[in-house]
């Protein structure tokens, strides 16, 4: 999952990012209101974080641009301005939530966690695929009931896979959702995750299209 931070305080920056960054998340962090607009336009993200109060274009300006373009993007307001009338605005721009500083970074995960979860419209916390099964809230996995021990890259695979089971993925999408933007990929990286998921998960779980990508069979199929 990649997450687009915009946040000018480099203190909060740096934190909410290495934070992220150890539970898995491929994280691009911007330090202004009109570098956090063109990142929004330009490029793929599967949820924000934005402060308000940024330098060279407020936040609600770049949440109202979001919502005028009918992107369907989770944003999550982090910010310091802790108003009723502040969190009104925030929403009423098109907000999904709202977190006020100082936070806990615990309760940040679980939000952004709930955030991806409504937006990939799953109503039930957990997948499940030939015996494996996600809980994309708590970040669990198992394989016939056992709990199964995944590196954070391995299981930015699985997770993207498993969201949209039976969709191929190519290598280039899947290194995007593990690695932020700009980050060196590699050439081998995304098959060395895979491999180390289908030691955990089964040989025969992630499938391969040769030449075109990856992909986990739909619910219900069999081994």
């Amino acid at each position: 999952m990649r997450i687009l931070l915009a946040e000018d305080d480099a203190m909060i920056g740096d934190a909410v990012r290495t934070s992220l960054r150890q539970e898995g998340y491929a994280v691009e962090w911007v330090r202004d209101g009109r570098a956090a607009e063109t990142a929004l336009a330009t490029e793929h993200f599967d949820l924000a974080l934005l402060d308000l109060g940024l330098p060279g274009k407020d936040g609600i300006e770049v949440i109202q641009g979001v919502r005028q373009r009918k992107q369907a993007i989770p944003l999550i307001v982090i910010t310091a301005r802790d108003g009723v009338g502040e969190r009104i605005k925030g929403l009423d721009a098109g907000a999904d939530d709202y977190v006020v500083k100082p936070f806990d970074m615990d309760e940040l995960l679980a939000r952004i966690r709930s955030a991806l979860r409504r937006s990939a419209g799953h109503a039930e916390p957990s997948i499940e695929v030939m015996g494996v099964r996600l809980n994309p809230a708590t970040r669990e996995v198992t394989r016939d009931g056992q709990p199964v021990l995944l590196s954070a890259r391995e299981y930015a695979v699985v997770e993207a896979l498993m969201l949209r089971p039976g969709v191929i993925l190519s290598r280039a999408q899947l290194a995007e959702r593990m690695y932020a933007w700009g980050e060196e990929v590699e050439s081998n990286t995304v098959e060395v995750h895979i491999h180390g998921a289908r030691r955990k998960l089964g040989s025969d779980f992630i499938q391969n299209v040769r030449g075109v990508g990856y992909f986990v069979p739909k619910p219900g199929a069999k081994a």
